[in-house]
């Protein structure tokens, strides 16, 4: 066990919406039972990707003691099963990431999904 950052869910905020799934590479978040949860601690990095798409601000991170994270745990998931998400759009032009490249982008505490070609008009205005 080790002190390190990891995702928590406040259950009584949720509301199973699934946003905070797919920005998670690791596969460390599911929704089970229609709340969102970490469903293997080894598997969360601490990153916090997934925080910053909650509209109802269940997310936060947390500093306490728990598995270290486990890359080859990750590995494993993924060849275990396909990976299933709810795909992500470009606030600007609606784009799917099954389309094109999209970057997590936070300004003035709004979080938003922004494709390379709208990138530049968002920066330069």
């Amino acid at each position: 066990m080790v002190l390190r950052s990891i995702v928590k869910i406040d259950e009584e905020l949720c509301n199973g919406c699934g946003a905070c799934i797919s920005p998670c590479a690791e596969g460390a978040l599911a929704l089970v039972d229609g709340k969102a949860k970490v469903i293997r601690d080894e598997l969360c990095d601490g990153a916090g990707f997934c925080m910053g798409l909650c509209p109802v601000g269940a997310l936060s991170l947390e500093i306490r003691e728990t598995e270290s994270f486990s890359e080859q745990a990750v590995e494993e998931l993924r060849n275990s099963a396909p990976r299933q998400y709810i795909a992500q759009h470009c606030n600007f032009c609606r784009i799917s990431e099954d389309e094109a490249y999209l970057l997590p982008v936070k300004h003035q505490g709004d979080s938003q999904w922004v494709c390379t070609r709208c990138l530049p008009r968002l920066i330069h205005g």
